[in-house]
């Protein structure tokens, strides 16, 4: 199951709206097959394990990160494929939640007569998964959040500069990051200081994420970087309903897609609809890299899940610009919490990975 779920890995951020399934064939201690999700979805794991099994699927097993599909899309069951194949048994780490299968891909192996468990690794798989399954269960995609910012907490000197904070080693692991979710995401406050090209860099990757930028008023121009490259890499703009006719006729033009969004008393998007919007589009895994409002609104609506954090071994003090914007919090028990899962150094600079509690 362990080499399922890192077979699966390799799709995170290419498979969506799909999840990222891994499949390992195995007999007589031998492994015959492996295969894991396909750029954009198809075909699945579970096919591409068997085809590359061949006649030694029969009376084999087979790991699965995730329960086979049982419903009819692009493809057939995998499911079927599976007992097609006389697989003897089928070990998943969870029971798929969308209602299209809920069971149903369990069901279908158990009355073929193959024997069927579960469970096995299942805290693993739903962390691998949890894009996936937040999309199914909640209509959103799960949420990084990343924080770059000096050991005091500030992300710029108090006239804006900001280049460079962190060092190499920790710019090139935010490409990676990035390279495992589908959609990097940035307020409008960040694309227009630093116009940003939000793309994977020096990976030797053809694959990009989608760019999101939330915007309410479609502040953003489109001789940005973003606006000028909107036909080469996708660009989304979430925005609220006053945003101008003219600024949205030109975003359309320039080739990206707009999703208006409700906004809140403030003025400001209403962060837990603008995620809604993403995950109808199909979004499981999204990248945030700030600013600071927008970090601040997804954790104060409790929508960050995930935070990766590099901190840099240096000071510039209380008036340089803080990694958060205001949360309104009166008292600590209000607070965001979040359990430290990871801790590395990173180049001279500190990652740590949390999970919200």
């Amino acid at each position: 199951m362990g080499l399922a779920l890192a077979l699966g890995r390799r799709g995170m951020g290419r498979v969506w709206p799909n999840p990222a399934v891994g499949c390992v064939i195995v007999k007589d201690g031998r492994l015959h097959g492996r295969g894991w999700t396909a750029p954009g979805g198809r075909p699945h794991a579970e096919t591409q394990a068997l085809a590359q099994a061949g006649a030694a699927a029969r009376g084999a097993t087979a790991y699965v990160s995730l329960e086979p599909c049982a419903h009819h899309g692009q493809t057939p069951p995998c499911a079927d494929a599976l007992a097609a194949a006389g697989v003897a048994r089928v070990v998943t780490a969870l029971e798929d939640p969308d209602p299209r299968v809920a069971g149903g891909g369990h069901g279908r192996l158990r009355a073929a007569g193959i024997a069927v468990e579960t469970g096995l690794r299942c805290d693993e798989a739903r962390r691998d998964h949890r894009g996936f399954l937040l999309r199914v269960s909640a209509g959103r995609p799960m949420v990084t959040l990343k924080l770059a910012a000096t050991f005091d907490g500030r992300i710029a000197t108090a006239d804006g500069e900001s280049r460079w904070i962190t060092g190499p080693a920790a710019r090139r692991e935010v490409h990676a990051q990035r390279a495992r979710h589908d959609a990097v995401m940035v307020g409008s406050a960040t694309a227009r200081a630093d116009n940003p090209a939000l793309t994977v860099r020096g990976l030797g990757m053809g694959h990009q994420p989608v760019r999101v930028i939330c915007d309410t008023r479609l502040s953003v121009s489109t001789e940005s970087r973003l606006g000028r490259t909107a036909r080469e890499v996708p660009v989304w703009l979430c925005h609220g309903a006053e945003a101008p006719e003219a600024a949205r006729q030109a975003w359309t033009r320039a080739g990206a897609r707009l999703l208006p969004c409700e906004t809140g008393p403030d003025g400001h998007l209403d962060i837990a609809d603008a995620l809604g919007q993403l995950g109808a589009a199909g979004l499981t895994r999204v990248f945030c890299e700030g600013g600071g409002t927008l970090a601040a609104a997804l954790l104060s609506a409790g929508c960050a899940d995930a935070l990766v954090t590099f901190s840099a071994g240096l000071a510039i003090g209380a008036e340089g610009r803080p990694a958060l914007g205001a949360m309104g919090l009166d008292r600590l028990a209000a607070a965001p919490r979040f359990t430290l899962r990871e801790t590395r150094a990173i180049g001279d600079d500190a990652m740590q990975l949390w999970d919200r509690a």
